[in-house]
């Protein structure tokens, strides 16, 4: 079973598809094959969203597990263009949450260890007043700064917010269409090398991967590049406003 799985996987993208469906269906031969001839994808995958090497004895690299699991019990195909688009976006879902909680709590430990006899001195300089309105300013200057590095990044492929504004789709059907684009892009090594190596989009390759015309993809052009480029940034709090048109 092992064998013919590894082959049909090699031999089309459509039988790693059709493989998640029968094992979200119950079949947990399938599940296990599945899980096992997939690793080095989920690898491949985590180190590319860790930016560094991720392997079996990281905890992101179970995180990441976790996340093909979920994928493949949430697949839809009527809804996600292939299943290694939606479990790329998945794991990349789960490691973003990790990591947030991580920081979060090596903080927390950081603030615990620094108490001294001070704590109490400082409880009432650092009220909680005080603290929400750091913490705005925080975000505030953040989300700043992320205005100005996503500016920066369009402008290195000729792009500009005017330009965004201008091009973007009038109707939700079209910006749905232009978004579910820019995430197989994103979610895919060669087309988004491409777009960066060449700063444009590979439009016969992403034409035979997708029922929509050359015309609508070159007229969409723009917007759909400025989404790939947010899609794999670091830009959390842009991503926050868009996070209702993402999966």
């Amino acid at each position: 079973m092992l064998l013919s799985f590894i082959s049909g996987i090699f031999k089309s993208k459509m039988n790693i598809t059709d493989l998640a469906i029968e094992a979200k269906a119950g079949n947990e031969e399938v599940m296990r094959d599945l899980l096992f001839s997939s690793k080095p994808f989920m690898k491949k995958t985590a180190s590319f969203i860790c930016k560094r090497p991720i392997d079996e004895h990281d905890e992101e690299f179970s995180v990441t597990l976790l996340g093909f699991h979920e994928a493949v019990m949430d697949f839809n195909p009527k809804e996600h263009a292939s299943f290694q688009t939606f479990a790329h976006l998945i794991i990349k879902r789960r490691l973003i949450d990790y990591i947030r909680k991580e920081s979060r709590r090596k903080e927390q430990l950081l603030s615990i260890d620094s108490k001294d006899d001070d704590s109490s001195e400082q409880h009432f300089l650092f009220n909680e007043s005080s603290i929400q309105t750091y913490q705005e300013k925080e975000r505030s200057d953040s989300r700043k700064e992320e205005i100005k590095s996503y500016s920066d990044l369009l402008r290195q492929y000729n792009l500009s917010f005017e330009d965004l504004t201008k091009s973007s789709p009038k109707h939700a059907d079209a910006r749905k269409t232009a978004f579910h684009i820019a995430q197989i892009i994103a979610g895919n090594e060669e087309l988004y090398d491409h777009l960066v190596k060449n700063k444009k989009l590979p439009l016969k390759e992403i034409e035979s991967l997708v029922e929509v015309s050359r015309k609508t993809l070159d007229r969409q052009r723009k917007y759909i590049i400025a989404v790939v480029l947010l899609l794999n940034s670091d830009l959390n709090y842009l991503k926050d406003y868009v996070k209702g048109e993402i999966i």
